[in-house]
């Protein structure tokens, strides 16, 4: 019985794991300093960039979901070869594509 018991906690544990990524959170805490809390870009390091604001629909019509998860996957870089935004680590697939859906959500 005991046996079991871990067997279900230690099964609980890893489905909070898989399902306990919050797209929401990961934005702010991942991408707001330069993109924005709301994704306009209207931050010191985004006039910096010179990010678009991505509330835009014609800016966010302007890429894929796919560019936009490659983006946030392997980064960006600018024509000369410059790091021009990092790769966000530490996220799986699955993070990555609600991370991009969130992000949709931000276009008015």
């Amino acid at each position: 019985m005991k046996r079991a018991l871990l067997t279900i906690a230690a099964l609980s544990s890893l489905a909070v794991a898989a399902y306990g990524f919050d797209a929401s959170t990961a934005w702010n805490d991942q991408c707001a300093k330069c993109h924005g809390k709301d994704g306009n870009g209207d931050t010191k390091m985004g006039k910096k960039l010179s990010i678009k604001n991505y509330t835009d629909a014609s800016v966010q019509a302007g890429f894929t979901d796919e560019e936009a998860f490659k983006a946030i996957k392997l980064g960006t870089k600018d024509k000369s070869g410059k790091v021009r935004m990092k790769a966000v680590e530490g996220l799986s697939d699955d993070d990555v594509t609600a991370l991009v859906k969130y992000f949709r959500t931000l276009k008015k």
